[in-house]
């Protein structure tokens, strides 16, 4: 009776240590992109007879100068047009409040203008046409008292990044929520890992052809002091470098405004990576199957035939002797092969053992489950049972089911 309580208790607690793994306030859902131009970190600083109209005038303020900002941004620094107020008025979707200040008589703020790009084309005499990469997963690292975070828990650094609007951008950037499962399949350890095998898997969940790892270390000089911030853009699953800088925010204050400005800077070092053609697919990250070329099959098919032992010659056989049975060679089949993965390098064992058997024609994850029991479709020519011995014979413990397979170390 004493045995059979401290088990379930252990049970209890081992059940309450898996939720508490994906508890508390973690996730930061990023900011839809509409498409519309937006400028940011517009200061204004009016006055008026009362609070109201001296935040109407910095409004039309704000939105005068963003679209001097806007215009010089998209034609080469050439001076923009001056436009009636009900023009400009008519092309603007909506005012972000970033900072403000409100006094009986003066406002003081910092504001983003936020263009509506069809209205604004009309003017530009220019379509949406913007060229973007393909779909890249961003992984925003942060490293605060030489920890590395990711989505243990809510971070400023990804806050800047769920709230970055990327429309305007040519990178298709694809932003994790953070929350739940995803707090458990993204790490700031993942940078750091090589394979091939895992990191198809992660970008076929995500939908993202390759990923990005912008990576910021922040160091506070003293409680409420400047934050010093070092932010370096990587890439790819060998975490290659492409540039870094450093920014400082005089305050605590100051930090996500400084977060905010080295997220465009990075976006821009991706742009330029892009244009250079550093930051363009990678073939080893393609998720789709391989088709062996027919061309080739027929050369080894022939081949093979070519070094084949002869035939033996016929005899005569009476007519009361039967003829042998022929054996029909057996069909292409689809096996199901759960594979006990404590962990990556567990997966990828499995993975290029089954690769290796002779017969096996494709392999596909149906299920990955780092520490418990993944599931893979296994095309084979043959049947279960020579599956099973050849992976046997590659010292795997091999249980055999109907249609199914489990595999082991």
């Amino acid at each position: 009776m004493v045995l059979v309580t401290a088990l379930l208790a252990l049970a209890v607690l081992a059940g309450w240590r898996l939720i508490a793994q994906v508890e508390g306030d973690r996730g930061i859902a990023p900011f839809a992109n509409t498409g519309d131009f937006e400028v940011g970190g517009i200061k204004v600083n009016t006055t008026g007879k009362n609070a109201i109209e001296a935040r109407e005038n910095g409004w039309k303020e704000a939105q005068r100068k963003a679209w001097e900002v806007l215009y010089e941004r998209t034609h080469a620094g050439e001076k923009a047009p001056v436009l009636p107020e009900s023009q400009l008025q008519s092309m603007i979707s909506a005012v972000v409040i970033e900072r403000e200040e409100i006094g009986p008589r003066r406002y003081i703020a910092t504001l983003g203008v936020i263009f509506d790009r069809a209205r604004t084309g009309e003017i530009f005499g220019t379509t949406n046409s913007l060229t973007r990469s393909a779909p890249q997963l961003v992984v925003p690292i942060v490293y605060q008292g030489g920890v590395g975070q990711l989505y243990e828990m809510r971070t400023p650094w990804q806050r800047a990044w769920a709230e970055y609007r990327n429309a305007n951008s040519p990178i298709d950037y694809v932003r994790p929520y953070g929350g739940g499962g995803e707090s458990l399949l993204l790490t700031a350890g993942q940078m750091g890992r090589r394979s091939r095998s895992w990191w198809r898997v992660i970008l076929d969940e995500f939908g993202a052809a390759n990923v990005v790892f912008p990576v910021a270390r922040l160091e506070r000089q003293w409680p409420g002091g400047p934050v010093k911030g070092t932010f370096t853009a990587r890439y790819g699953a060998d975490n290659t470098y492409l540039a870094s800088f450093t920014m400082t925010a005089k305050t605590e204050e100051a930090l996500p405004a400084m977060l905010a400005q080295a997220v465009n800077k990075l976006d821009s070092i991706y742009a330029q990576a892009l244009a250079s053609g550093k930051l363009s697919a990678d073939k080893t990250l393609d998720i789709e199957e391989g088709v062996i070329d027919p061309e080739l099959l027929a050369a080894l098919t022939a081949a093979a035939n070519d070094g084949a032992a002869p035939a033996p010659v016929a005899r005569e056989t009476s007519a009361a002797t039967p003829a042998p049975a022929q054996t029909a060679t057996p069909a292409g089949i689809s096996i199901a092969v759960q594979i006990a993965t404590p962990d990556p390098a567990s997966f990828d064992a499995a993975l290029r053992a089954l690769n290796s058997v002779p017969g096996v024609t494709g392999t596909t994850t149906s299920s990955l489950a780092i520490g418990g029991t993944s599931v893979m479709q296994v095309g084979y020519s043959g049947d279960i049972a020579a599956l099973a011995g050849s992976l046997r014979a590659r010292g795997w413990q091999v249980t055999q089911g109907t249609d199914a397979l489990r595999i082991s170390r």
